[in-house]
């Protein structure tokens, strides 16, 4: 009877497609946090008005009525990307004493098409600067976006975060920076909005 010996399999170097998802992944954590989660906001000051960015009811609109009920600015202008029975719009939409309110939709339901709208408004009633409120990671790519559509010599940007936390998985954060990446890139290929209504 010959020895028995149990063959084991011997681990082999890992593939390079492994290893260049890993180090495409660290890649993207780690400059998507530079540039995403820890993006930095604006200092405040006094503006024509306030533009909150549609995208989610996280007390973004509550935190753009605060800030023109201190005085920051007379107009709140709420991009309403949420269809018609929306509670939350409902609410936030109905007229103040203390506040101008405006809920509008885009017609382009993106970062660009909000930009677009804006810019409308703003050259309508004469408004030369404005606050935009959006998610901290998207501040980044909102501002270029604001910068190619609506910013010129005469009219100048705000950008400010919501003031939340981001309690999210590794996962949803790899998520978050390469869908901000992508759509960055999409942004400058589309270039600026002139000529654009």
């Amino acid at each position: 009877m010959g020895d028995r010996r149990r063959s084991g399999v011997r681990a082999g170097p890992l593939p390079a497609a492994v290893i260049a998802l890993v180090f495409i992944l660290f890649l993207n954590g780690a400059t998507g946090t530079f540039f995403f989660a820890h993006a930095q906001p604006d200092p405040l000051r006094k503006v024509d008005a306030i533009v909150v960015l549609g995208g989610e009811h996280d007390g973004r609109e509550a935190y753009g009525l605060k800030l023109a009920e201190q005085g920051y600015a007379p107009t709140v202008l709420i991009s309403d990307a949420y269809g018609p029975r929306d509670v939350v719009m409902e609410e936030v939409c109905k007229p103040r004493a203390d506040v101008e309110v405006i809920c509008k939709r885009s017609k382009l339901q993106t970062t660009r098409g909000e930009a677009l709208m804006t810019r409308a408004l703003a050259e309508q009633r004469g408004w030369r600067s404005i606050i935009v409120i959006s998610w901290r990671y998207h501040m980044p790519r909102a501002r270029w976006i604001f910068n190619a559509c609506f910013a010129s010599p005469s009219r100048s940007i705000v950008m400010r975060d919501v003031p939340r936390s981001y309690p999210f998985s590794v996962a949803r954060w790899q998520y978050t920076f390469l869908y901000q990446y992508a759509a960055w890139v999409k942004a400058e290929v589309q270039g600026s909005c002139d000529g654009i209504s």
